[in-house]
């Protein structure tokens, strides 16, 4: 029985997890990451869900054999999604999205992950006080690592290195740019009218598909053998427009990463070495991601509420 322990220090909780053999490869894939830790974040849409970024490369392209509308499973389910997420039912959800469980909270546990889904909410949604989730093998001592990935191309090498190193600076520490960009200081004046909130919107927006939809979805498609060609089309495509637009709105260290990329893509012939860099890619700007979703002010539309059907 692999046993998984996930804590929050700074709330004083903890549950106890036990993988299944649904979704094995992905189950094992998690395992062999043990330990580390990551900012603890919540579903802004879909209902009673915990989700962190994972340090797990294999998360984005490994393929399930066993999916579930996550609305209908037992809560305490923990699910490994190819967005790099480690997620966990706690309660009602809304959102019909395919999900593949890799294990559950212990029976025993589940009154105090409701306890800790209802903290990480209130840190998410008002008191921007960073939660971080420290998970190890139960048993052991809690740890953090990064994984590092390598490519022969000494260039090609030390862009991964430099991506490693700022996606460690970063992991627990939010970047400093997106904390002056959410305090209003932008240096290229971005924001209509002196605006802020508009900005802070659209960097949101572009962000997040840009580490789900356009990195990931790279290293899936590479995985699945699409053509190098292709691959070296797609990724102009796909990545250059917002990571311009976000280096606009004060992500420069985004943008300079992107032009590095750019700058040796037509060399990335070998895939695995095409899949390293892109996975490294991934897991930088899905941490940028979830440093934005916990900053964001989500509190200033606190007036706004769902109608609620009459009758």
């Amino acid at each position: 029985m692999r046993r998984v322990e996930i804590g929050w220090p700074s709330l004083g909780m903890a549950v106890t997890a036990e993988l299944d053999e649904r979704n094995a490869a992905l189950a094992q894939s998690l395992w062999d990451a043990l330990p580390y830790r990551s900012l603890q974040g919540h579903a802004l849409v879909a209902g009673h869900h915990l989700y962190h970024v994972a340090p797990v490369h294999q998360m984005l392209h490994q393929a399930a054999t066993h999916s579930v509308d996550r609305r209908t499973v037992p809560d305490g389910t923990i699910f490994s999604s190819r967005l790099q997420h480690l997620g966990i039912k706690y309660g009602e959800l809304t959102e019909p999205m395919p999900a593949t469980p890799i294990g559950r909270i212990t029976e025993g546990d589940l009154d105090t992950l409701v306890e800790a889904g209802q903290a990480v909410w209130e840190a998410v949604y008002r008191t921007k006080k960073p939660v971080i989730a420290e998970v190890r093998r139960a048993g052991e001592s809690f740890g953090h690592s990064l994984p590092r990935l390598t490519v022969s191309d000494p260039e090609v090498d030390a862009l991964i290195a430099d991506l490693h190193a700022e996606t460690e600076r970063i992991w627990l520490v939010p970047p400093q740019e997106l904390v002056d960009l959410h305090e209003g200081r932008i240096t290229s004046n971005a924001g209509s009218f002196e605006t802020v909130l508009t900005t802070l919107l659209f960097v949101n927006g572009e962000t997040r598909p840009l580490g789900y939809a356009c990195y990931g979805g790279l290293v899936r498609a590479a995985h699945e053998q699409m053509p190098m060609e292709s691959l070296h089309q797609m990724a102009r495509v796909l990545a250059k427009t917002p990571a311009e637009f976000l280096g606009y709105c004060g992500l420069q260290t985004l943008w300079r990463f992107t032009e590095r990329l750019f700058d040796v893509l037509d060399r990335l012939d070998d895939r695995e070495d095409f899949i390293a860099v892109m996975s490294h890619m991934a897991l930088y700007v899905n941490c940028l991601g979830g440093w934005n979703l916990h900053l964001f002010p989500w509190q200033v539309g606190d007036h706004l509420r769902r109608v609620r059907a009459l009758g």
